[in-house]
């Protein structure tokens, strides 16, 4: 019906009677303006340009998966945290929107036989089994803490965030879809990555009125949205951009400073190389504006498993950047605080090692399938910990946890295979080797953070399963070709 009612607006629009096609354009831009005068009269002149420029992102959604992955990734970039003015027994947000549209559209083409073939790939079954304890572990534990309206719809955010990776290794089957997530995904992480910068340098009275203007989407307005090192106002402050806490949005622009790494080197990259080497600055900056010390330690393995992959050069501007932190007078301060970490000397260290042994103990008691999301059953334990594997052994177990390292295993194996092999496109190689490169940097990470499997960020567990779709679907790509090759060498 929406088809039909569209093309009869393409016929009025483009007749060949002249006056019928103005006519039609008047009528066409007359309803525009009335329902826009309504919109602003209604919702004010800001919800009002969001409510639009929604209609517009939630129509190109709905006709192409493509775009679906575009608004995807710009909404976990740009507005990760964004809801609606309105409740459906819950606050949808942006990345709700986004999830479903996406999903949605791919099976919709799934179920009506547009989309022929179901992709699984070799990691596909580890995936599942990933997912499946997910769900499993999540309505166990409600028999420990009956979940709330707010973590079922995070948790559903999550298991939409994993189910991801299905999605995207059976959109992306073109070299063309590839390279256009690609750029999507390194301008989406560069324009977070500048608003991060320009929110940072700009008096903090300049980045209170931002916030508080976003409040009317559910952002943390006023002075309390800001963070500081130690979280206290007399040290530095640390850059959030809009991802609202500096490990989060550090752990962030290791995906894409990861990504963007081989661009600078690759002998064809997707963007001309001044502006990936642009992009690449902004994004290393704000990732050390946010003082996380993990972040910094990922990104450090991003660069060096892509260098030691494939292009050495990176190696050169690792070894520059780090001659330049430990020299440079303004990096000082937060080499100390490296080292202090290092060492276990400054606060935030001590609360951490204070969070895994009250970890260890809760995955004591219960070792196979944890406790859940929605709480805890004994009174002297919670749940919450800086480390995503210790988070994902509370919520899932050792059991969740085992099957997560597996897929990664499995992930990584298909990488190194890849890599070895050779692969015949440098644009697919250099792609390749920047999403691995960004997924090894968020897991090591991990190590010391949760951002990765956290009912608070799962703009992230999207974007980490993303990247894991696209690199498959590049490896799969690869074979592809090289199948085809094989089998037109043999019949020549």
């Amino acid at each position: 019906m929406a088809q039909t009612f569209i093309s009869r607006v393409q016929f009025l629009l483009f007749n060949p009677d002249r006056r019928v096609a103005a006519a039609s354009l008047a009528g066409l831009l007359l309803v525009v303006a009335l329902l826009a005068a309504s919109a602003v009269a209604v919702l004010g002149p800001l919800l009002a340009m969001a409510a639009g420029l929604g209609a517009v992102a939630a129509y190109l959604a709905l006709r192409s998966p493509r775009w679906g992955l575009t608004f995807v990734i710009l909404v976990a970039c740009l507005l990760p945290f964004a809801a609606f003015p309105f409740r459906l027994g819950f606050k949808p947000t942006f990345l709700d929107a986004a999830l479903a549209a996406f999903i949605f559209v791919w099976a919709a083409g799934l179920l009506t036989g547009r989309e022929r073939r179901f992709v699984g790939s070799p990691m596909g079954l580890a995936v599942a089994v990933f997912l499946i304890l997910a769900l499993f572990a999540f309505a166990l534990g409600a028999a420990n803490a009956r979940p709330s309206v707010t973590t079922i719809r995070r948790f559903a955010e999550i298991a939409l965030g994993i189910l991801l990776f299905f999605v995207v290794i059976n959109v992306i089957r073109q070299q063309e879809d590839l390279e256009w997530a690609g750029r999507v995904l390194m301008l989406a992480g560069a324009g977070a990555a500048l608003i991060g910068v320009a929110l940072y340098v700009i008096p903090e009275a300049w980045t209170v009125r931002v916030f508080n203007a976003l409040a009317r989407f559910d952002y943390p307005g006023g002075y309390g949205a800001l963070r500081y090192v130690e979280d206290d106002p007399e040290n530095a402050m640390r850059a959030i951009g809009t991802a609202i806490d500096p490990n989060v949005f550090g752990g962030m622009l290791i995906l894409f400073a990861g990504l963007l790494a081989p661009q600078v080197v690759a002998s064809r990259p997707l963007f001309r190389r001044w502006l990936a080497v642009a992009m690449l600055g902004i994004a290393v900056l704000g990732l050390y504006l946010t003082y996380s010390r993990s972040a910094m330690l990922g990104l450090a393995t991003a660069i060096a498993f892509v260098a030691l992959l494939r292009y050495r050069k990176l190696l050169l501007v690792g070894a520059a950047g780090l001659v330049l932190l430990l020299l440079l007078p303004q990096a000082q301060e937060y080499v100390a605080r490296f080292v202090a970490g290092i060492q276990g000397q400054d606060l935030a260290t001590q609360m951490r090692f204070g969070e895994y042994r009250d970890a260890l103990r809760l995955i004591s008691r219960y070792p196979v399938f944890g406790v859940g999301f929605s709480g805890v059953p004994d009174i002297d334990l919670y749940l919450g910990v800086s480390s995503v594997y210790l988070l994902m052994a509370e919520n899932m177990g050792v059991v969740g946890l085992l099957a997560f390292l597996a897929a990664m295993t499995i992930f990584f194996v298909m990488v190194l295979r890849t890599a070895r092999t050779g692969i015949s496109d440098d644009r697919r190689e250099a792609l390749l080797l920047g999403l691995s490169g960004a997924l090894a940097g968020v897991l090591v990470s991990g190590v010391l953070d949760h951002y990765l499997f956290n009912l608070a960020y799962p703009h992230m567990v999207s974007l980490f399963w993303i990247y894991v779709g696209l690199a498959v679907a590049t490896i799969l790509l690869e074979r592809a070709e090289a199948t085809g090759r094989i089998g037109l060498s043999a019949k020549s």
